[in-house]
């Protein structure tokens, strides 16, 4: 019998991720620089950009991968929507969160308009996700892992593949996977239970990728 392996697949249990509290709370200083930018200070919009430009381009890479060619483009275009959607931060959470929010909203848009939408889970590169990695045989189990795994959500249905994703991989909770996708929280709820299940259900029935995930996690 194939046994389901657990490790590498770390599932957020709960509705939601866990929050912190620091979150939560309005931010003063990142209140203040947006109203500085909604008044049209230069400053202010040189300040923002410098501070989030690179959570934008690291969640681009890390939704694209680093080999899509167009990550930087896709970057540029959501500074240009954070600033012009500044009116919408309302401090619930830092400036960085809620641009990441908004990098992750263009990247699934520019993606569900792709001749080949696939593409999000096409490439071979794991960019951040190697670098801990020490070792040549560490990269290249590493490699194939991740390979392993962006097939089977590529064969899975697009709105769970994606909810999946954004939640257990990138640490948006269901209100920001709704606000992402176009989708109610409970659709993202259920697309999350669902994705879950089947990411899953393909691994147990896949002998070398649950091999992989035991040597990730011997324990």
């Amino acid at each position: 019998m194939l046994r389901r392996p657990q490790p590498a697949l770390r599932v957020i249990s709960g509705v939601d991720a866990p929050v912190d509290p620091v979150r939560r709370a309005p931010v003063r200083a990142d209140l203040e620089l947006a109203a500085r930018v909604r008044r049209g200070d230069a400053r202010a919009s040189r300040e923002l950009c410098d501070r989030v430009f690179p959570r934008v381009e690291g969640m681009v890479r890390r939704l694209l991968g680093h080999a899509d060619p167009d990550a930087d483009d896709l970057a540029q275009n959501a500074m240009v929507e954070i600033v012009t959607s500044i009116d919408g931060y309302r401090g619930d959470s830092p400036l960085e969160a809620w641009a990441s929010s908004i990098t992750a909203h263009c990247v699934y848009q520019n993606i569900r308009h792709r001749k080949v939408h696939r593409q999000l889970f096409a490439g071979a590169e794991a960019g951040e996700d190697f670098r801990a990695a020490s070792g040549t045989m560490e990269i290249a189990v590493a490699r194939d892992l991740v390979g392993r795994i962006r097939k089977h959500l590529g064969a899975m249905e697009e709105d769970k593949a994606w909810t999946f994703l954004l939640h257990d991989v990138c640490g948006f909770d269901l209100r920001e996977i709704a606000r992402i996708t176009g989708a109610s929280v409970a659709a993202a709820q259920s697309r999350l239970v669902r994705g879950r299940r089947e990411i899953h259900e393909r691994i147990a029935c896949d002998p070398e990728l649950a091999d992989l995930l035991d040597e990730e996690d011997p324990s």
